[in-house]
């Protein structure tokens, strides 16, 4: 039998390695926003299946272009300088699967999926990436046979995003919201909406905070990642035309020290 104070020895070791790694994989460099951010699509058929394969072969730089539009969009509000503060670009599909994003919240879970994502993408990607360039795997998966969208993440530490999305057309616009709310956690924005009932929190989870009568709410703010209608009752956005970018967000990714800089 160990002793108590062996036990007391190597839950602390656990603590402090836990820690470690927690600092490990949240500390990077938020841009300055002088240049354009690169924001790298990858492309997974992660069912396997040919409707999804076929799918993928249909997709171009093009089908991406009202994520650039809504960053600019959205930055012109802040007044931000660069016309298009973010570039996107479709790359190859990635024949492996990734890990699969753990469903629950807790730090152990988030923690190994978050080394093994590492490692993972040091494994299948092949070109090289700078702090200002944000990589988004996104697994799709045929709509007909998963009726539920899995959970996404995105990871501050090497600016990695894995994002769960349908191969659709359909579904293209909501993918892409998904796909900018994981991108903006690489750069640093935090969730705005309640872990257990997936409701945004007000206010910053709220696009108009300050509207009256406050619901329902017409669009989401993106890291609130619902659309208010009533008290209990948020809806995902159809696409990014519904989507908006928070001041307490914008000032997480950097877009307000950029002001200052200028």
């Amino acid at each position: 039998m160990w002793s108590w104070r062996t036990i007391s020895y190597i839950a602390l070791m656990l603590l402090a390695l836990v820690l470690w790694l927690n600092r490990l994989q949240s500390e990077s460099i938020t841009p300055d926003w002088q240049e354009p951010v690169s924001l790298r699509i990858y492309p997974v058929n992660a069912d396997q299946t040919i409707a999804t394969a076929e799918y993928l072969a249909t997709l171009s730089d093009d089908d991406f272009n009202d994520i650039e539009q809504f960053f600019s969009d959205e930055s012109r509000r802040y007044g931000l300088p660069l016309e298009k503060p973010l570039s996107v670009e479709l790359y190859p599909v990635v024949t492996s699967l990734p890990p699969e994003a753990p469903e629950s919240a807790s730090i152990l879970d988030s923690l190994w999926w978050g080394l093994r994502m590492r490692l993972w993408v040091a494994g299948n990607d092949q070109f090289d990436a700078d702090d200002n360039t944000i990589r988004v795997f996104m697994n799709y998966y045929s709509p007909t046979l998963n009726s539920t969208m899995k959970h996404s993440l995105g990871l501050q530490k090497g600016r990695i995003g894995l994002v769960n999305g349908f191969a659709s057309d359909r579904f293209q616009g909501l993918n892409h919201f998904v796909a900018v709310h994981e991108a903006l956690h690489t750069l640093g924005a935090l969730d705005r909406y309640d872990p257990e009932t997936a409701e945004p929190v007000w206010p910053d989870g709220f696009a108009d905070p300050v509207q009256v009568p406050l619901y329902p709410q017409s669009r989401a703010e993106v890291m609130g990642g619902r659309i208010p209608l009533v008290p209990g009752v948020a809806v995902l956005p159809s696409d990014l035309s519904f989507a908006h970018i928070g001041l307490a967000t914008a000032s997480e990714i950097g877009w307000l020290d950029a002001l200052g800089d200028q």
